[in-house]
């Protein structure tokens, strides 16, 4: 193990570990390099090619030119060379592209940490942790590396995935046991908070020296494994009819040798080798299109998931509202006050009766959040300085919304500044907030020697005779006022505090005989965009559901206000509560849940997809993490959510935006459809080849292709038309289409029928243009060649949804470059001696440019399929 630099800094300021200087953090990263657990080798070059010339139909190609040399048919030889050459080169291009957009995707996603750098805590990359960093953590934090701890309040670690053992473990630096001051890296805070030190980073960690043993590549995506499968099968099928052909030929006089070079071509050109290369080409940069759209994608088989989606349950807060807490009424029990002001800046005025409150009416107010102010681990930030024009103009918060919105709210009621609170009230013990107890307790000493308690929480999980010391009276006053101000939309917490001479032995024992301070009503107003982001879900046959940890009247208040609920909705709020007492007979039927916990989450995403529906599900926190693994797609905030929801998701929203969500499904359904295209394209031609081989004979045309001439065609329709196919833009009308059967198969809904279609059209069309040149003396072998590659070409545009659209301009330059090579294959002498083909006059070139008008207008029938009638999840 690495050990820290001697002159690591130590130095504290009032007790606080001060961190490094960002330049010594420097200097040591250049020594002991990223914090990165495992670095993926690069592939050779010359790896990639070996693995392309290993594919068993590059592999019978090779063989074909052995044939053909060794008979002496040396153009056929250069052509299949030839082709060999182009499909490895473009294979090897596709591969290093889509490596290297996965590789972008994996940085843009890349964990984050909070360290201490020179007394200002900051989040950098993970990868930017160095030994001797000071590290600081909190709830749903993953540690960023091997660390020794220096400070901890009830800090609570997951180390199940070091360690198998799936009971989290305690964590003090006061420990006897040295064990119980070490942290992991890739452990997760459960609970608490602490701050450390870190002692080893990348391969010298314990998750480094782990993931030395793991297989890191890639694995094949659903789809992938669904496509090879087809693969096969193909392979088998055109197998056996290039056997058919190969006969037909020997039984017409034809030369074995030319017949077994002929087949083996046709074999080729008939399974679209390259659709692996296309398909994973067409994923990744699906995914970076999605990235460039605020959507960063964890993991390759989400790109195709998306386009199934049927469900998306979403939290509330920071996802269907601002998520920017703003704290805008206090109640207590002697006054009521307003504040006004927006954002995290800590400007604006205390109102009573809607005037500016004087100075001794709010004496309860201060008390209250100096409470909330000293129970809370959030701070805020000003805004960067004019100098850094990079920097955020607003006051931002570190730490929960809620937790900095009281912060704001106590400068504005004229309480001393947070670091002076917590200087003057050092605290000495806490219970940090879980989602289970939903209150935080908090015990300080006092300037006089006494020891101050502050709780705040829930209003049900504070206003409780065996917290307060309160008479039944006022509670029932306080859970009147709480109610009431949940009914407006209001997030609610009440705050409670005592002094004592004594610090309680048990936290268990803070936790009771406190005196009531008031309630602090927080508003979080829903995003302007939310309403039509909600409205486009349900146009795309997409059925939002509201899953949250708010009060019920709260969480009715906002699904009413974003339209999440609407007429035909179920209107009812279902509780954890009723959840637990088993009211609920079936989950499937409720839009809105409130006051839900971890496991509540994962009881309702469990029930979607048992009825067979596709789930996205939102989450920022650490109790979100078992939804978001259970959930088909599992969707982060990459700004506010915690690092365990992060790294739990298959996609993470950089913006926070629920909108990002449908924009990265109608990725998914693009990406999809365009690997459908090329499908029905790349069959449909290999289809049409076969046939025009098997058919041409037994209308009189002897050997309709050549080798050589089949393979220039794979070559020109399989090759830069095929990859352009996959950056085609989403058709019109994508969102307004139900979203497609997760068990549908690739070639279903209709494609089987086009593809016949198409191939049909195409084979009629060439074999007429064929016999009309036989007929009249000309060429008709170069004819037919020309008709039967034109003809892919004109089904190539054709299949486009906008034909004349500016973008993915790179299709129709491919197709006219095609085209350029198909006439070069006529008219240029090399490749005309190559080939076998000859010049053609405009009365034979004729016919051919009609084979590729007529596979255009076929393309265009086949696309006017009857669309999907658009009905929300039942």
């Amino acid at each position: 193990m690495r050990s820290v630099p001697a002159d690591a800094a130590t130095e504290r300021d009032g007790g606080r570990l001060q961190g490094l200087a960002e330049e010594h953090a420097a200097r040591i990263r250049a020594v002991h390099g990223p914090n990165v657990v495992n670095t993926e080798r690069s592939v050779p070059l010359r790896s990639r090619v070996i693995a392309q010339l290993r594919d068993p139909l590059i592999m019978v190609l090779l063989g074909a030119v052995a044939l053909t040399t060794a008979i002496g048919d040396y153009p056929d030889s250069v052509v299949i060379a030839l082709v060999i050459t182009v499909n490895t080169t473009v294979g090897v291009v596709q591969e290093v592209r889509a490596d290297h957009a996965v590789s972008a995707l994996s940085a843009m996603s890349a964990p984050t940490a909070r360290v201490r750098r020179a007394g200002v805590d900051k989040e950098v990359p993970s990868s930017d942790v160095v030994p001797g960093d000071v590290i600081v953590l909190g709830e749903g934090d993953i540690v960023p590396a091997d660390a020794r701890l220096v400070d901890a309040a009830a800090l609570l670690i997951d180390e199940s995935m070091l360690t198998g053992e799936s009971v989290p473990v305690d964590k003090s630096p006061r420990s006897e046991r040295p064990d119980e001051a070490v942290l992991r890296a890739g452990t997760i805070v459960v609970r608490g908070r602490g701050t450390a030190r870190v002692t080893a980073t990348g391969a010298d960690s314990a998750l480094g020296r782990i993931a030395q043993l793991l297989d890191t590549r890639p694995q094949p995506t659903p789809l992938q494994h669904r496509l090879a499968a087809l693969g096969r099968v193909l392979a088998v099928v055109t197998l056996a009819l290039c056997l058919v052909v190969f006969v037909l030929g020997l039984l017409r006089g034809t030369a074995p040798a030319t017949m077994a070079v002929t087949a083996i071509s046709l074999a080729v050109a008939a399974v679209p080798e390259s659709l692996p290369a296309v398909v994973t080409l067409a994923l990744a940069l699906g995914a970076r299109r999605m990235a460039a759209r605020h959507a960063l994608v964890r993991r390759l088989s989400a790109v195709e998931t998306l386009g199934s989606v049927t469900v998306l349950a979403t939290d509330k807060t920071g996802t269907l509202t601002e998520g920017r807490m703003v704290v805008e009424h206090v109640w207590t029990p002697v006054v009521e006050v307003s504040f006004t002001g927006s954002g995290y800046e800590p400007v604006g005025e205390a109102r009573v009766d809607g005037r500016a409150a004087e100075r001794g009416e709010l004496g309860p107010v201060r008390e209250l959040l100096i409470a909330a102010a000293l129970c809370n681990d959030a701070e805020l930030r000003p805004p960067a300085p004019p100098s850094h024009q990079s920097g955020d103009v607003r006051w931002t918060a570190i730490g929960d919304p809620t937790e900095a919105a009281l912060l704001t709210a106590a400068a504005k009621a004229g309480c001393p500044a947070h670091h002076e609170l917590r200087t003057c009230y050092p605290r000495t013990d806490e219970e940090p907030f879980d989602s289970t107890r939903k209150r935080m307790t908090t015990v300080h000493a006092t300037p006089d020697g006494q020891v101050l308690i502050c709780l705040k929480g829930a209003p049900e999980a504070v206003l409780d005779a065996a917290v307060l010391t309160e008479p039944q009276l006022l509670l029932e006053n306080a859970r009147r006022q709480a109610a009431a101000l949940a009914a407006q939309g209001f997030r609610v917490l009440a705050v409670a505090s005592t002094e004592r001479e004594e610090a309680p032995t048990r936290m268990a024992n803070a936790e009771s005989g406190l005196r009531l301070l008031g309630l602090a009503a927080l508003a979080d107003p829903p995003k302007t965009a939310a309403i039509g982001t909600l409205a486009d879900c349900r146009a795309a046959g997409i059925t939002p559901v509201l899953i949250t940890g708010d009060h019920p009247a709260t969480a009715k208040a906002i699904a009413g206000r974003v339209g999440l609920l609407t007429g035909t909705d179920p209107g009812e709020v279902v509780t954890g509560r009723a959840l637990a007492a088993g009211e609920v007979p079936d989950l499937t039927a409720v839009r809105v849940f409130a006051r839900t916990d971890p496991k509540q989450k994962l009881d309702i995403v469990q029930a979607w997809r048992a009825r067979g529906h596709v789930t996205a599900m939102t989450g920022d926190g650490v109790n979100d993490g078992p939804a978001l693994r259970q959930a088909d797609i599992g969707v982060a905030m990459g700004q506010r959510g915690t690092e365990v929801a992060r790294q739990a998701a298959d996609l993470v929203l950089t913006d926070d935006e629920l909108s990002t969500v449908v924009s990265a499904v109608e990725e998914g359904r693009r990406v999809y459809d365009n690997i459908r295209r090329f499908l029905l394209y790349g069959l449909a031609g290999g289809t049409a080849e076969i046939l025009v081989m098997l058919l041409g004979p037994l209308l009189g045309l002897p050997l309709p292709l050549r080798a050589g001439q089949i393979l220039w065609i794979n070559l020109l329709t399989h090759g830069l038309t095929g990859v352009a196919m996959g950056a085609e833009p989403a058709a019109k009308g994508t969102m307004k289409r139900a979203p497609r059967p997760p068990d549908q198969h690739v070639l279903g809904d209709g494609l089987w029928q086009r593809l016949l279609f198409l191939a049909v059209v195409v084979t009629v069309g060439s074999l007429a243009a064929g016999l009309a040149a036989r007929a009249t003396g000309a060429p008709w072998q170069s004819v037919l060649f020309l008709s039967l590659l034109m003809a892919q070409l004109g089904v190539v545009l054709g299949l486009r949804d906008r034909v004349l659209t500016r973008e993915n301009l790179f299709l129709p330059v491919a197709v006219a470059a095609s085209a350029g090579l198909a006439a070069a294959a006529l008219y240029l002498p090399v490749l005309r001696s190559l080939l076998g083909t000859a010049a053609l006059g405009w009365q034979e070139v004729a016919p051919a440019l009609a084979g590729g008008a007529l596979g255009f207008l076929a393309a265009r029938m086949s696309s006017h399929v009857r669309k999907q009638p658009v009905s929300e999840a039942e």
